[in-house]
């Protein structure tokens, strides 16, 4: 069964709110010098310090950064010029401190205080987040080539060494997420534009997942120098989407399927982690095939087994695995996909979890349509009635369980799925599983016509909003066709079309007891034959498949030859 395209090919998984960060040491600093920025167009900046003013300790350097606005009469206003001294006395102390770092390679000590004078000016290069119109300065001026050029400097050593040396090296993270922050980015889109371009071409993606890889996230600032970097990623995916397809091929994916499955206990990282991860697939054919090809569906699938008979602890280890299945719905968009769901045991999964009644029992029901939908499901609906799957779905179809109303779905939603699973069978199934199919219709006295049936006529009301149009005087011309069409759907036409369609396929499927039986009901309910084919010729119209025109004809040819003998 192919849905239209409005419906089924703009899936894009909800990724949900975007989550504070709760140890960010720079948030209230940063407030306060972008609401200076905007009130007088300049910031206040302490004055360059002498390298012998420097204490030595990280913490204290944060503070003082934190502290320093609106605190010192003495500061320079920040303005074009105050940023340029500001960058060239930071590419000076960066030279210094490779200089240094290459001449006495096995002797920290001497380089330790050019890498605290380093940490420092790239601590107050922050202010320079609160006026990105100067971003292009960063880039005239080399400051974006030195930065990459640190995150790409050998610094294993200095992981294995001091606190100091390790705060460094994440302080240059820590300025890329205030840099790139989103909202600061849309102040100035001319800025923005200059800042990812240079970051792009300098492959900052690569770069921070080789970094990511030598962090120690048992460390807290380690783990918070993941935190920045996925933000910064998703920063950068956000204000311009292109990109997720190169930096999923930079490292990221592997990076975050790694991560993901990794044996930790389960923190903020790897939920963010699982929101990069649903984000770098959104409509993107390239990321899914690459994560399928780094056996990225076993990833998940191993990673959602663990929800089919325990619930998640928190609200936030539930989102984590709703941002799973978001993105494992969206790797079923790839045809090749499928074939590796179904050898992952993915549909076997998914019955379980539908049966043990948990809170993953929603998403699995989301994740089966989209694994058996079209023609490319034809596989996966074959294999779902061998599994004994007709028994868990059956009672779905009869009724919307309790439990998902209280856990947020609405009545339509189940509906949808559930309809779009039965008419995804009706039309792929062939055979034995086909037969058996048909039988779950006639069980009882045809039962389960009858009770469907009982909705069609409320769901023919909800969507047919051009009703109350016309009592209101109001003209539908064809400029609002689209649109009446799309309320419709939304109102539960979508639904009345799946149920539509499946009384038409069981009418055509060679047993008169079903389209007597159909055909009584619809009499009794009020319904007609006409109306049905009414909403089926209209349904054919609007497909849509994503592939080409050819497909689409053969497939309003197939319903209407159905409509002949309906």
């Amino acid at each position: 069964m192919v849905k239209s395209c409005e419906i089924i090919f703009s899936f894009q998984p909800d990724r949900g709110a975007k989550r504070p960060r709760d140890e960010d040491r720079h948030e209230e600093s940063r407030s306060k010098q972008k609401t200076a920025g905007r009130d007088t167009g300049r910031v206040l900046v302490r004055s360059e310090p002498d390298s012998e003013e420097q204490t030595g300790d990280g913490e204290k350097i944060l503070e003082r950064l934190m502290d320093q606005d609106g605190e010192d009469p003495e500061g320079e206003l920040v303005d074009e010029s105050t940023v340029k001294k500001m960058i060239l006395t930071f590419e000076k102390r960066s030279y210094k401190n490779q200089e240094l770092r290459i001449k006495f390679p096995d002797n920290p000590e001497k380089f330790m205080e050019a890498e605290l004078d380093l940490n420092d000016i790239i601590q107050e290069m922050h202010v320079i987040a609160t006026i990105p119109e100067l971003y292009h300065l960063l880039v005239e001026l080399n400051a974006v080539h030195s930065l990459l050029g640190l995150l790409s400097h050998d610094n294993t050593d200095i992981l294995s060494m001091t606190n100091h040396q390790r705060s460094y090296f994440i302080a240059v993270v820590d300025l890329l997420q205030e840099l790139t922050d989103i909202d600061t980015l849309h102040e100035s889109e001319e800025g923005a534009e200059v800042l990812i371009d240079a970051l792009l071409e300098g492959q900052v993606v690569a770069l921070m997942v080789q970094n990511m890889e030598r962090l120690d996230e048992t460390v807290k600032e380690e783990a918070d120098g993941v935190y920045n970097t996925l933000a910064v990623i998703e920063n950068m995916a956000e204000f311009r989407p292109g990109l997720c397809t190169e930096a999923a091929q930079q490292g990221l994916m592997q990076w975050l399927l790694k991560r993901i499955k990794a044996k930790m206990p389960f923190d903020a990282n790897k939920l963010y982690c699982s929101e990069i991860l649903a984000i770098l697939l959104q409509n993107n054919d390239k990321t899914r095939e690459l994560l399928g090809e780094m056996d990225g569906i076993d990833v998940l699938l191993q990673q959602l087994s663990v929800f089919k008979r325990h619930n998640p602890a928190t609200a936030e280890e539930q989102e984590m695995m709703e941002n799973l299945f978001d993105a494992l719905c969206s790797c079923l968009m790839l045809p090749a996909n499928r074939d590796r769901f179904l050898r992952g045991e993915g549909l076997q999964l998914m019955n379980l979890m539908l049966r043990e009644k948990k809170v993953s029992r929603v998403s699995a029901l989301k994740v089966l349509d989209y694994g058996v939908i079209g023609p490319e499901g034809s596989d996966n609906c074959h294999k779902f009635v061998d599994i004994l799957g007709l028994r868990t779905i059956f009672p779905l179809f009869m009724k919307t369980p309790k439990k998902m109303k209280k856990v947020g779905v609405s009545d339509k939603e189940h509906e949808e799925h559930v309809c779009s699973i039965i008419a995804s069978m009706l039309r792929n199934l062939k055979g034995q599983q086909r037969s058996r199919l048909l039988s779950k219709f006639t069980e009882n006295d045809c039962e389960k016509v009858k009770i469907r049936q009982l909705t069609v006529r409320l769901y023919y009301l909800l969507a047919s909003g051009e009703l109350d149009m016309v009592r209101r005087g109001e003209i539908i011309d064809d400029a609002m066709d689209d649109e009446f069409y799309l309320r419709r759907l939304d109102a539960g036409l979508f639904v009345l079309q799946l149920l539509c369609y499946i009384m038409v396929e069981i009418c055509n499927a060679g047993v008169p007891q079903l389209q007597q039986r159909v055909h009584q009901i619809l009499n009794l309910r009020g319904g007609s034959v006409k109306i049905v084919r009414h909403i089926m010729r209209e349904y054919a119209e609007n497909i849509g498949d994503g592939k080409s025109e050819e497909f689409k004809e053969s497939e309003q040819k197939r319903i209407m030859e159905l409509l002949e003998n309906f």
